[in-house]
């Protein structure tokens, strides 16, 4: 058995790893490269693979970084089965298709607008292809064996979104595992990551590698932002990941509100996926810590904007207001035309709530940008931008030695890490060489690692 790198390496997105044996070939994750430009530019050359060749694909969950390259693998003609848990095929169903519709509507703009160097901007693929890949998708439930040839696969609970697993494959002479993301012990949305069983090898995350989560409470930082801004009159701006953060933030606000440690304004999810995701989240809560009936009050307590229309009505609300909205790194999405509304007023804050990928523009922003470029204009920010610490659902690097201590690992475990920016895995790999047993190494873009 061998695994062939083929992304997620040195980057924390574009993650695909090829699990390879004598007779089989199964790719473990299919994501889409983001942040920088050079590596953007990787979702458009050729497929690095034999589609015809893979015998099935499995995902870890949801995120696009994880699943949204799917598609492309189903356009160049990919159609065996993709193995995932349930909730992440519901998740699926929703983030595909959307990020499909963004991608046709930015080379639309691009195309009007001459803001491209191609004379037709096409996009990676579009809404009715990511819908027709859906149909791929076969669910499989946590701990429940799948053999797949001499292969047997298991998924087990990680945390950090609904139906996120880690992925067990088993030849039946070494034992090789993938973390996926790592979720935290005390998330307060997700339950607790699962151990792993003993394992040989682990190809494990490192997104967290270098930082360590704020002791400060979350609930009293977001407290302290939304009574700051109101105070000045202004609009609390929140770019968030429709999958898992949207949902942990209604929570958050809906309870200070209820708790009267914040004043209570108007809370807008302008974001029609976040909008379907917490829908998903209602439905399978038994995954998650919140319960039915707190999903339905969050959902009565915030403004839900399904329409453009709807949207660009919210620019009339007068005084202090919440505006919850895609993307979490303002890559795209209905945020960036709030940006354009509110970005240069000082009563504002832009409040990040998660990683910001290198290259962003939420990079940019909390790197102090004094401009950002947005549909090929540079807007002033005269905006307050803040980072809402300790809401991240990735382990940090004691976390991650902590799930690490709860795992029937043995010292003879061979770790690699992946999922990281340089930074990350080079201090990830000093931690863990000097404070656990294990073998801790860093593969390379396309490098090859054989295990047996």
């Amino acid at each position: 058995m061998r695994v062939v790198f083929l992304g997620g390496t040195e980057t924390v997105t574009g993650s695909k790893f090829l699990v390879e044996t004598e007779d089989q070939r199964i790719l473990v994750d299919c994501g889409l490269f983001q942040g920088y430009k050079w590596l953007r530019r990787r979702n458009w050359q050729p497929v690095p693979l034999g589609i015809n060749d893979v015998d099935a694909v499995i995902l870890t969950h949801a995120h696009l970084d994880h699943s949204g390259y799917l598609p492309v693998l189903y356009r160049h003609g990919y159609r065996g089965p993709v193995y995932t848990h349930p909730a992440t095929a519901a998740l699926c169903g929703v983030l595909w298709p959307d990020s499909g519709k963004i991608q046709e509507e930015d080379a639309k703009y691009y195309a009007k607008h001459k803001l491209s160097r191609h004379e037709s901007p096409e996009p990676l693929y579009d809404a009715e292809i990511a819908r027709k890949a859906l149909t791929l998708l076969r669910p499989l439930e946590f701990s429940v064996p799948l053999k797949l040839g001499k292969l047997t696969i298991t998924l087990n609970p990680v945390g950090h979104i609904l139906g996120a697993a880690s992925v067990v494959i088993d030849d039946g002479n070494h034992r090789l595992a993938f973390s996926g993301d790592v979720g935290r012990f005390n998330d307060i949305l997700m339950q607790p990551p699962a151990p792993l069983p003993q394992v040989d090898t682990l190809v494990m995350e490192s997104t967290y590698g270098d930082k360590l989560h704020a002791d400060e409470s979350p609930f009293e930082q977001l407290a302290q932002v939304v009574t700051e801004t109101a105070a000045r009159g202004g609009v609390l701006l929140i770019p968030s990941f429709a999958v898992g953060r949207a949902q942990l933030l209604q929570h958050m606000l809906v309870t200070l509100m209820e708790e009267k440690r914040v004043p209570r304004l108007p809370i807008y999810l302008d974001s029609p996926m976040a909008i379907d995701v917490s829908d998903i989240y209602r439905n399978y809560h038994p995954y998650h810590r919140l319960s039915h009936e707190e999903c339905t009050r969050m959902a009565q307590a915030v403004k839900y904007t399904h329409s453009v229309d709807e949207s660009k009505a919210i620019s009339n609300q007068a005084g202090p207001h919440i505006i919850i909205a895609g993307s979490g790194m303002a890559t795209g999405g209905r945020i960036l035309h709030h940006f354009k509304h509110w970005l240069g007023d000082h009563r504002t804050t832009v409040l990040f709530s998660g990683h910001q990928a290198g290259g962003t523009r939420g990079a940019k922003l909390l790197q102090a940008a004094e401009s950002i470029k947005l549909h090929g204009e540079w807007l002033q920010v005269k905006a307050q931008v803040r980072a809402l610490e300790g809401l991240s659902g990735h382990a940090d690097y004691r976390e991650l030695q902590q799930w690490l201590g709860q795992s029937a690992l043995t010292p003879a475990t061979r770790i690699q890490l992946v999922h990281g920016e340089p930074d990350a895995l080079e201090h990830l790999r000093d931690y863990l060489t000097q404070n656990t047993p294990y073998d801790v190494d860093i593969p390379s873009y396309m490098s090859i690692l054989n295990l047996s």
